[in-house]
């Protein structure tokens, strides 16, 4: 028994040290998702003038890009270019100036797997001595502890010994 405890005590200690780095992560992950939106905002502002300089709106100019195999490629990367910025943008709305409390309840936004993996690569981990850090480590602890905890119980379940009825 002492050896479980000391088990799921490390299972707690593990899910504090990994949540309690989400808050600066996810802020991280937000300045990374602004930097993006303002890139991909630059390419829909120069597609959209160069179609309004020969007299087309975007959807317009979209359809004309047929002919080649080049134009259609190009169309299609211009179409998903299209949906990210819209994505992306809508992404940044919901987090920007959010502390890290909103970004865990809007954990869903920061799904971008490019912008993630970037983020991920530049995270320096560090000790959190604020409060959202130390509230999302006392989180992961207790998500630690109780997931093993649980683990364990259905791990050991068909061994336990049954009581004889009296």
């Amino acid at each position: 028994m002492v050896i479980l405890r000391s088990l799921t005590l490390a299972g707690g200690i593990a899910g504090a040290a990994a949540t309690s780095q989400f808050p600066e992560y996810s802020q991280q992950y937000t300045q990374r998702l602004g930097g993006a939106v303002d890139a991909l905002a630059e390419v829909v502002a120069d597609f959209d003038a160069s179609a309004a300089a020969v007299g087309l709106d975007r959807s317009a100019a979209l359809e004309q890009m047929q002919g080649s195999a080049f134009l259609e490629r190009r169309q299609a990367d211009m179409t998903q270019t299209f949906a990210r910025f819209e994505r992306l943008s809508a992404d940044l709305a919901a987090l920007e100036g959010q502390g890290p409390f909103m970004r865990a309840y809007n954990l869903p936004r920061l799904r971008d797997a490019q912008i993630a993996r970037a983020a991920w690569a530049a995270y320096q981990p560090a000790v959190p001595l604020n409060f959202a850090g130390i509230s999302f480590a006392l989180l992961g602890f207790v998500l630690g502890s109780a997931a093993l905890a649980l683990l364990f119980k259905l791990l050991l379940w068909p061994f336990r010994r049954r009581s004889k009825p009296a």
